[in-house]
């Protein structure tokens, strides 16, 4: 092998790893210094050059070094790390490695570094001080040290500072012949492993140590114990340390639940978007820094450099990743793949972003290996500007600067767009002066009336009035000045904006209602701050629906759905839903009450995204009430894998066990406020299954019904089940058939007409229909049967009397209900002779089909078939503008009451 001065002799062939070394000198002339600092490197580069570093590796080289002092740790250490760097550099500037290389392996380098310098110096500082132990679990402590920003995101650079916290569980004294506290021990034990990691030597350092982002700064105690973590963070942690803590991870020690403990400071339980100004402002003191310090050309904190694109990709894990754990993930690459993944990000922008990121680190990297400095500013001289070119595979620095710039460009105009302030971009168009001087008294009186006239409210004095009892109210007095100053800014916009809607009145006033009942919630008003075009979807929403308005209130997380309109109004991809929820659930494993949330906030933003196409005029009824029958199945099947696994009694890995839906359910005409009618069904020989079924079918019944911070899933209606309340919670395949065949009532057989299975095991699903098709395919005495439907028919009628003027679409002589009841009667008198009516396919479509027959006026069943379309689509939109009842003037529906009631006539007379 020959010596590098050789290589570097003109005229000589070389082998192709002596011109692998020759590039890598050409471009770092600390390679140069590093390969004649020890004759040994050279021989060991060439012969391990094709293989990267890993973890094992560097600790089999350690344990090979004799270790007797701090000393021989020290050399041992920095010796390790001229190889590591060697190979690296070598590697990655010759096309061998790449940016995740160079990240990990040096990411790895600082943990096995300090993981080895520890295992010396615990035993050394403990035959000292004696052992540490925990004054409440009376165990050994041990030093929990925790590697934040580069180094906890597994993308540390070549020659970073590694900023380090150092924790211990608990407080407590050594257990020794010199006995100190457990704060004083590690606190020693920590300023050791700083000088074995951080000290300069005749070797050189193995890496910088930088404690200030520690609790207090350089001020705070070097080792903190869990109390005195939990306390800083809880009472005093900022959000620039928010921000730290999402890489921060332990490298050196045992975690003893430290990642659990500050996971609630790091991510909300809720939807945070006053992230966006918190980062803001942390950007903001950065380019004051930057400009102070002319570091323009700063590469990391300049405009459009790496920590942009940094910030870009954890504003949205702060604002989502409580609520998403999936988001709590920590290299900066792979963030920006989930945040595409999840349509938060285009994949244009991602791209973009990942590929100035990786030139972006590459170029970090090779201002370091110039001479091994930290350093992210671009070179002065010509000659660095040479091999900083030569290093980036550009022919001159000209052509690299435009590249670089391109870059630049591109990054700063995508942080803008996130991170851009809406309080500047507001015009006069937005928000006039006169809505803010309205909102915050400005202007009043006649002055004041006569202004909301003009802006086109139709009933100014009395909505000016409801408007200023919300700005004289305790509770928008009582808000914290930040939440106060977003409110302000709303309220305006909402006057401004509620003024273009058909009913200005109106929608002001929802408006002001709903940012009444969220503003506790900070991240809700700093999310429509932040927005202000999902402020004006919102006046779009509840001005269409009182109902809607309500919806949102009770659940204003829902807010977040508006901020992507594609989203928002696109066809649900419901096999996409299932394994959305499927995972958000399984991710939550081992806590219920979390799981039940997780569901409850998924049922809700699918509801409201369906609502909102809805109030839009884009969904017809019956779609919708497949979407929300579709949905209900989806989210039974769910609870169905997600409670069995936990059930303490289950018997085998998967249940034999079915849900079956009647009524609107199994018709699959669910509304947006409908109660799912269910019954279980199971087909299992173990002796226990009886009893484990029951337990089962309980649980399911409480995980949907139970009221959480999340609202309920449904209300659930069991009545159906053989033998009704007083009747067993699940039933056997064999029991059900035997019920239905032996001792069920007519309005039961009614009931089957639309059941169907909706969740669980496939095969009982398939036995359920065969039992049903069998039962509605029995011959019956028409007249008997006519008889029993008619008087089922009357006892409903006295539950619902209407004493009123109102004609009520369900329940009345000639409504719904009497449709119903005839589809039923003509299945069952008919369907042993014409099996196609046991489909379950809607009164709609049965309707048609028993005119086809000629079993009733083929012209009368089409019109009732549309009147009972009709009713529907009206009891959908009273519904939606919040009336339960569903009653309309009897001269609306005259014409479609007589077409029931001749058809009723026609059937039952």
């Amino acid at each position: 092998m020959r010596t590098l001065s050789q290589i570097l002799q003109p005229d000589i062939d070389l082998s192709r790893e002596e011109q692998y070394l020759l590039h890598a000198v050409q471009c770092s002339p600390f390679i140069a210094r590093l390969v004649n600092s020890d004759a040994v490197l050279l021989p060991e580069l060439v012969e391990n050059l094709y293989q990267p570093w890993t973890a094992s590796e560097m600790q089999e080289w350690l344990c090979q070094q004799d270790v007797t002092d701090d000393a021989s740790l020290k050399r041992a250490l920095r010796q390790l790390r001229q190889r590591a760097m060697l190979r690296l550099i070598v590697r990655d500037l010759n096309g061998l490695g790449n940016l995740g290389e160079v990240m990990q392996v040096t990411s790895a380098l600082a943990e096995v570094t300090l993981q080895h310098a520890l295992s010396y110096l615990t035993p050394w500082v403990e035959a000292q001080y004696g052992i540490p132990m925990g004054e409440e679990s009376n165990e050994r402590q041990q030093l929990i040290v925790v590697g934040m920003g580069k180094l906890g995101g597994y993308e540390l650079n070549v020659s970073s500072d590694i900023d380090l916290i150092f924790a211990f569980a608990e407080d407590g004294e050594t257990v020794g012949a010199k006995s100190v506290s457990n704060m004083e021990f590690f606190t020693r034990l920590a300023k050791r492993l700083i000088a074995a990691i951080d000290e300069i030597t005749e070797d050189g350092f193995v890496f910088r140590v930088d404690m200030r982002l520690r609790p207090y700064g350089s001020e705070g105690p070097l080792a903190c114990s869990f109390a005195m973590l939990e306390e800083y963070y809880q009472n005093q942690g900022r959000e620039w340390e928010r921000y730290a803590w999402i890489k921060g991870r332990v490298v050196a020690g045992p975690d003893q639940g430290l990642s659990q403990l500050l996971r609630p400071f790091v991510f909300r339980k809720y939807l945070d978007f006053g992230a966006f100004a918190s980062m803001r402002d942390l950007k903001l003191q950065i380019q004051r820094d930057v400009n102070r310090r002319d570091m323009h050309d700063n590469i990391k904190l300049g405009r459009g450099g790496i920590r942009e694109v940094e910030f870009i990709a954890q504003v949205f894990q702060l604002i989502r990743g409580g609520r998403d754990a999936s988001l709590q993930i920590r290299p900066t690459l792979a963030v920006l793949d989930l945040l595409e993944e999840k349509g938060l990000l285009t994949g244009k922008i991602v791209h973009e972003l990942k590929e100035a990121y990786v030139f972006l680190r590459n170029l970090e990297h090779r201002l370091q290996y110039l001479e091994d400095t930290q350093t992210q500013d671009l070179p002065a001289n010509e000659e660095s500007r040479s091999r900083i070119a030569l290093g980036m595979g550009f022919a001159h620095w000209d052509v690299f600067l435009t590249a670089l710039e391109q870059h630049r460009t591109l990054v700063q105009h995508h942080f803008e767009e996130v991170f851009s302030d809406p309080a500047e971009e507001r015009t006069q168009e937005d928000v006039q002066q006169q809505e803010v001087a309205l909102w915050k008294r400005a202007i009043e009186g006649e002055e004041a009336v006569n202004a909301m006239a003009q802006l086109g409210y139709a009933e100014p004095a009395e909505t000016l009035r409801k408007l200023l009892s919300l700005h004289d109210s305790p509770r928008y007095k009582q808000l914290p000045e930040i939440s106060r100053q977003r409110f302000d800014t709303l309220m305006p916009l909402a006057i401004a904006g509620a003024a273009h809607e058909p009913e200005p009145d109106t929608v002001v006033t929802r408006v002001a209602d709903l940012l009444d009942s969220i503003c506790r919630r900070a991240s809700y008003l700093a999310l429509l701050a932040e927005y202000p075009s999902a402020l004006t979807l919102v006046m779009r929403i509840v001005g269409a629906s009182p109902w809607l308005a309500q919806y949102l209130t009770q659940h204003p997380i829902l807010l977040d759905e508006l901020l992507d309109t594609r989203n928002l109004y696109a066809a649900p991809d419901f096999s996409a839903m299932h394994a959305d929820i499927g995972r958000r659930v399984a991710a939550q494993a081992g806590d219920v009450e979390r799981q039940m949330d997780e569901m409850r906030q998924f049922k809700h933003a699918a509801v409201f995204r369906f609502a909102a196409t809805d109030v839009a005029g884009e969904l017809a009824l019956e779609t919708l009430s497949d979407y929300l029958s579709a949905l209900a199945d989806m989210i039974l099947e769910v609870t169905l894998k997600a409670i069995w696994p936990n059930l303490r009694q289950h018997h085998r890995e998967e249940p034999q066990f079915a849900i079956i839906g009647y009524g609107k359910l199994g018709g699959k005409e669910l509304g947006y406020a409908s109660d799912l009618d269910i019954i279980f069904l199971y087909d299992d020989e173990a002796p226990e299954a009886g009893e484990v079924y029951a337990k089962f079918g309980q649980r399911i019944n409480t995980w949907l019904s139970s009221m959480t911070s999340a609202g309920i899933l449904y209300e659930t209606d069991m009545q159906l089940r053989p033998d009704g309340a007083s009747g067993l919670l699940v039933s056997s395949v064999q029991a059900f058939r035997t019920y239905q065949q032996e001792k069920a009532w007519v309005w039961e057989h009614q009931a089957l007409t639309r059941a169907r299975f909706c969740a669980g095991n496939q095969a009982i699903g398939a036995a359920f229909e065969r039992i049903r098709e069998e039962v509605l395919c029995q011959s019956r005495d028409k007249q008997a049967l006519k008889a029993e439907v008619a008087a089922m028919r009357q006892k409903m009628q006295q539950a619902h009397p209407n004493h009123g003027e109102l004609f009520d679409l369900k329940h009345d002589s000639g409504g719904i209900v009497d449709v119903e009841f005839i589809v039923q009667y003509l299945v069952l008198a008919h369907a042993h002779q014409y099996p196609q009516l046991t489909r379950n396919l809607g009164n709609i479509a049965l309707l048609d089909i028993l005119g086809g027959l000629g079993l009733v006026d083929a012209t009368l069943a089409n019109r009732v078939a549309q009147v009972y379309r009709d009713y529907r689509r009206r009891q959908h939109a009273l519904r939606l503008q919040g009336d339960s009842k569903a009653r309309v003037p009897l001269s609306r529906v005259e014409s479609e009451v007589s077409a029931v009631r001749a058809l009723w006539q026609q059937v039952f007379a």
